[in-house]
């Protein structure tokens, strides 16, 4: 029976919640070699904080506003926030679970201890109270709190100790704050090197010292979560670049608390105190059992052991690619994309050989005349991709940078490498009002005889080199003429006051993409026999799940490849019974938005890009999906989905009722490693 009502979506919240249990799934999964379990339950920890800071932050703002307005599936704000708490909880209590009785006594036995202050040697003891001496003490700020000094600003995600001081004359109580430095490293490595104490430990232990002829009669550590929202109203800026940064300055000070993280065991005075001077409620207020902050398991996975590691992967050059060089004549690369279209798979192939060295020949090339790029995260100075757009402009050549600096947790480091992109004469462009600009795209101007040839990579990754060995994504280089004249006229309507691109073959957000997608769904439906396959990281628009409903309804076959969000219930009779979504999680973090359409009699479009399908993607950003002509790259598209959509392919697949279950049940394949093998085989 069709589903008219909310309850043919699933909630967007509890749905990332799923997503993040099956990073958390991961590292409880014994096939996997200790550290890399060790690194999902970091990423885990990391992922959650960023629910809290974003999404969680966001439903209490509405539910404290008084809006009664639902989500798409009928819940309110406060709903959302129980359910969400009572999951949390159940996820938390599982992840402190997996860290003490698994990952903990797991590292312990392979020599990588971490310890507790009380189980250390009197020797330990001795060499850390130097230390402490030297380099902790002097950096630590005691923040009483008493008529004369109100409860002070707690910083977004830092550690801290809640003490309880007694005066031994008056008998009077006071509640005490010490920050634990982020400038020191979180776990202090003792002397053989194979341990480690949590610095909050070392602190805790010698805080009788920073309040001379007191007693501490308890003393907890406690963590404080706040909203991460930039409050920047753009409708009334009229300098985008001062007004994120005065919105960087508030977001220090102003933002909301969201979530308190206490120590087991804390008094009821602390918690209470707590809990009332952040204005929180004790549904906000979570019990931590084990270690604080697990991200930072990133700092024992760094331990030099390959042998609790998975191999690493080192990305090979594209075959059409294979022994041109950045310092190389630059013909040889730009003969290459104007021979045919290159598809990079990236982690598979190697950035590298691949879009950095293609800036790289750009910025030397003195037949370059300009270049265009797009950039939303990147390494900064670190990046050659950075340093080549700089040499380039030193060189002369007109070079444009668009920085987003609206790129949540990145603004700050954003405007930094973007003044020292101006510094050295790129054109920098700092966003646009009212829109994101998400879309990955390059151009490259070459003059070539007596004409200007275009070159340009479209793609769904940033240009960031360290994300491009973790994330999967695709990356197509082309000197297709239709696809790059759009491309300039893209980037003339990002830098200038043009029109709106009329684009015919690429799908341009926020104009195009949506009645685009809309049409090729309608069309590849219109009669039974069709196929549509995609791979997105988040389905969450309602209105693009109602078409893929109604196209369910027509007969078409629907594969849906989501990484995190899907708001979509697969397998309802009558309304979604012919769409399958799976979720593959693993090694590299997926990354890569496909869309294929497959109509009944033959006739195929594909393409790649920089969006998924959510409101804010399809609305609110500037986004590009460029169509895959190429035979060959269509094909080796077709293999991406293929290899991921494969009967035999470990992957989870979403139920009807919300739950995702792991496919196949036994042995199977995966994923990633075919991927390195076909590249290999390549």
């Amino acid at each position: 029976m069709t589903r008219d009502g909310p309850d043919r979506f699933l909630n967007r919240e509890l749905s990332w919640l799923a997503f993040n249990e099956r990073v958390l799934k991961l590292a409880m999964d014994p096939e996997l070699p200790l550290l890399e379990r060790a690194k999902f339950l970091a990423i885990f920890s990391s992922n959650l904080d960023e629910f809290f800071q974003v999404r969680v932050a966001g439903l209490k703002e509405q539910a404290a506003a008084g809006i009664v307005a639902t989500s798409i599936d009928g819940r309110s704000p406060t709903e959302q926030l129980a359910e969400i708490n009572q999951r949390v909880e159940q996820l938390t209590r599982a992840q402190q679970e997996l860290y003490a009785k698994e990952i903990r006594p797991a590292l312990a036995a392979e020599g990588l201890q971490i310890v507790d202050w009380e189980k250390i040697r009197s020797k330990d003891r001795k060499r850390l109270r130097a230390f402490y001496d030297s380099q902790i003490q002097p950096a630590l700020t005691p923040l009483a709190v008493d008529p004369a000094h109100p409860f002070p600003w707690i910083s977004n995600l830092s550690l801290n100790l809640g003490l309880l001081v007694l005066d031994p004359e008056t008998q009077s109580r006071r509640f005490a704050r010490v920050k634990v430095p982020r400038s020191l490293p979180r776990l202090i490595a003792l002397e053989d090197g194979l341990r480690w104490l949590p610095l909050e430990q070392l602190i805790a232990a010698h805080a009788e010292d920073l309040f001379p002829g007191k007693e501490i009669i308890a003393s907890h550590t406690f963590r404080v979560t706040r909203d991460a929202a930039l409050l920047v109203d753009e409708g009334e800026a009229d300098d985008l670049l001062s007004a994120i940064q005065s919105g960087l300055h508030r977001r220090l000070r102003v933002n909301d608390a969201v979530r308190l993280e206490v120590e087991a065991g804390a008094s009821e005075e602390i918690r209470d105190l707590m809990v009332d001077e952040l204005d929180l409620t004790y549904l906000d207020a979570y019990t931590q059992k084990t270690l604080f902050d697990l991200t930072c398991l990133w700092q024992i996975y760094g331990s030099d052991r390959p042998d609790l590691k998975q191999q690493p992967w080192q990305p090979v050059t594209q075959k059409r690619l294979s022994g041109i060089r950045a310092d190389d004549d630059a013909d040889a690369f730009f003969s290459v994309i104007r021979d045919g279209d290159v598809l990079v798979h990236h982690p598979y192939d190697s950035f590298a050989a691949s879009i950095e060295t293609f800036l790289e020949l750009a910025a030397n090339d003195p037949s370059v005349v300009a270049i265009k790029h797009t950039l939303y995260r990147t390494a900064g100075n670190h990046n050659r991709v950075v340093r080549a757009l700089k040499l380039a402009a030193k060189a002369g050549k007109e070079i444009v940078a668009l920085v987003e600096i609206k790129a949540r947790f990145d603004e700050e480091s954003n405007i930094e490498w973007a003044r020292e992109l101006e510094s050295a004469g790129v054109n920098v462009v700092y966003g646009m009002l009212g829109l994101k600009i998400h879309g990955k795209v390059v151009l490259v101007i070459r003059r070539e005889g007596e004409t200007l040839q275009r070159y340009c990579h479209t793609g769904t990754g940033n240009y960031n080199p360290d994300t491009a060995r973790l994330y999967e994504d695709i990356g197509i280089l082309t000197a297709n003429p239709d696809i790059c004249t759009e491309i300039g006229q893209l980037f003339n309507y990002m830098t200038g006051y043009s029109e709106p691109v009329e684009a015919k073959s690429l799908l341009l957000a926020p104009d195009r993409l949506r009645p685009g997608l809309l049409e090729l769904i309608a069309e590849t439906s219109a009669e039974p026999g069709g196929h549509i396959t995609i791979k997105v990281n988040g389905l969450s628009d309602p209105g693009m799940i109602d078409a893929l409903y109604e196209a369910s309804r027509a007969g078409t076959k629907i594969d849906l490849l989501v990484r995190g969000v899907c708001c979509l219930v697969p397998g309802l009779k009558g309304q979604s019974e012919n769409i399958r979504v799976r979720s593959v999680i693993g090694r590299f973090l997926e990354h890569s938005r496909v869309y294929r359409f497959k109509k009944a009699k033959g006739e195929e479009k594909l393409y790649v890009g920089s969006a998924d399908l959510m409101k804010r993607n399809l609305d609110s950003r500037i986004e590009v999906l460029a169509p895959v002509t190429d035979k060959e790259l269509r094909q080796k598209v077709r293999e991406i989905l293929d290899v991921n959509l494969d009967p035999e392919a470990r992957a989870w697949e979403l139920q009807s009722d919300g739950r995702w279950d792991a496919v196949p049940k036994t042995d199977g394949f995966d994923v990633q490693a075919k991927f390195q093998e076909l590249a290999s085989e390549r």
